[in-house]
């Protein structure tokens, strides 16, 4: 699966989760925390709700892992895209 088709995903999703919603554009910039202003409990609820979109457990714990050995611990939809990538491949 490309990393486009990936994004359009992520902002299909993210363009009404949890009861927000938010109108502009979610790109490969966007960032979790600081632009759309998701917590670090709606990142599980993400995982939960990506790994059944895509009908298969995905490995976010690595990826929080990562995150946290970060300075700057903030995801961009780019990253997430890119991790996703790595992990959807058949």
């Amino acid at each position: 699966m490309k990393e486009s088709e990936i994004l359009d995903d992520l902002a299909r999703v993210l363009s009404d989760f949890q009861g927000r919603e938010y109108s502009d554009l979610i790109g490969p910039e966007t960032r979790f925390f600081a632009d759309l202003g998701l917590a670090s409990i709606d990142a599980v609820v993400l995982g939960e709700t990506l790994q059944a979109h895509y009908g298969r457990p995905l490995p976010f714990g690595e990826l929080m892992a990562e995150l946290g050995r970060r300075s700057n611990r903030d995801l961009s939809m780019g990253e997430l895209a890119s991790f996703l990538a790595r992990h959807l491949h058949d």
